[in-house]
């Protein structure tokens, strides 16, 4: 029988390195990890391994150099289900900060929201970063007042992170919810059920998921992320979509090799 996917890893980020070890198993670096499909403004975005893993080094050395965020703390995301996001939830996860997508402001240490929460970020009592979510990864026009802006602040930090401290499997990793209930999980909790999830949806190292779903629930990080990342897999995130006629979406499809639609 063969083992699955990185069976050694026990939290997120560990899922992600192990597409870049050299002659890993099923992994290969270089391909499309994440892309990204924004159907109000034309924009499309392919990120492999490397160039995804670079990103979540970038921002974790944000978070942590800048933010000062580390293990115990909890970071409020108020995003879309985006490749941005999916970074910044791989980046909590290499620091050791627990990731609340949809979260309280005001409950939260930290705050990381997109143009549409600034106004309910304003809560947070911590530090606060504003993402434009414009295409090729743009500034805002003019920095939202007490905010950092991602965009201007994410290039000159250092292309690769290593933590201050071990990250433990065993600490708070995420905070989501199933079905409208609250769900609270390890990293190593959060790690078990992607695989899980890998297996109910029949997802394996080629396979190619396309989600419309949020990231503001665990069926949504499920399929758009980390049921794909737990088994060597890649997926297509669509927002702004609904507008597609089915020729448009079976053209997608084709061209993008999706194996499972969800959404």
């Amino acid at each position: 029988m063969t083992a699955p996917f990185a069976a050694d890893a026990r939290t997120p980020a560990e899922l992600l390195h192990a597409y870049l070890r050299a002659g890993a198993p099923d992994a290969d670096s270089s391909r499309p990890l994440v892309t990204f499909y924004d159907d109000a403004t034309g924009e499309r975005v392919e990120l492999s391994a490397k160039t995804f893993d670079n990103w979540v080094a970038k921002t974790a050395n944000l978070l942590q150099d800048e933010l000062n965020a580390g293990p115990g703390d909890r970071a409020a995301l108020l995003l879309p289900a985006h490749w941005q996001t999916a970074v910044w939830l791989l980046a909590c996860w290499s620091v050791g900060v627990t990731a609340v997508p949809g979260g309280d402001p005001a409950a939260a240490d930290l705050v990381i929201s997109g143009p549409d929460g600034l106004e309910a970020a304003h809560a947070c009592t911590g530090e606060r970063v504003a993402l434009a979510l414009r295409p090729l990864g743009g500034r805002f026009p003019q920095r939202p007042d007490g905010f950092l802006d991602y965009a201007a602040e994410v290039p000159g930090q250092g292309d690769r992170f290593a933590p201050y401290s071990p990250v433990d499997p065993q600490s708070p990793a995420l905070e989501t919810a199933v079905d409208g209930l609250p769900l609270k999980l390890t990293g190593e909790q959060t790690v078990q059920l992607a695989r899980e999830g890998a297996l109910r949806l029949g997802l394996g190292p080629g396979s190619r998921v396309l989600s419309t779903l949020s990231y503001e629930d665990w069926a949504g990080l499920e399929a758009g992320l980390l049921a794909p990342l737990a088994v060597g897999a890649s997926v297509v995130l669509c927002r702004n979509s609904g507008d597609l006629t089915a020729d448009q979406w079976d053209k997608r499809i084709e061209s993008e090799r999706v194996t499972l639609r969800l959404g």
